[in-house]
């Protein structure tokens, strides 16, 4: 599996913009989802948008949808995800990842079983507070 930078979190007020992006080490397939996925203290991580790159479907938990948008850069090996009338329960730490084979982005976003050992990288902090 590809290691993973992310980055673009930070404090910002209710209402306020964030773009948060992910870095990886190598490329993977078009057709295994990559996603970002959210944790707060005292849950377990829960996937908040979910992109299959081949044919560009996403997944996006109902609380974000039309706020925030996941987008990809083959290019450069990067995640985004600009997230817009940001809101006190979108704080937590963000994290990606990518699905070890293909499936839908929604199958991966909500019902990936990861294991226990799996090698999440640091994420990015997002605090929305006034």
């Amino acid at each position: 599996q590809p290691q993973f930078v992310e980055s673009g979190g930070g404090l910002v007020q209710p209402g306020g913009s964030l773009r948060l992006s992910c870095v990886a080490s190598e490329r993977t397939s078009d057709n295994r989802p990559i996603g970002w996925f959210r944790q707060v203290p005292g849950t377990g991580r829960r996937g908040v948008s979910c992109i299959r790159p081949d044919d560009s479907t996403t997944y996006y938990l109902e609380s974000v949808k039309g706020r925030f948008a996941i987008s990809r850069d083959a290019v450069k090996r990067t995640l985004y995800l600009d997230m817009k009338y940001l809101k006190p329960e979108d704080t937590g730490v963000y994290y990606c990842a990518v699905a070890p084979h293909g499936a839908s982005p929604g199958t991966f976003c909500t019902n990936y079983p990861f294991p226990q050992d799996y090698n999440w990288a640091q994420g990015t902090q997002v605090t929305v507070s006034s």
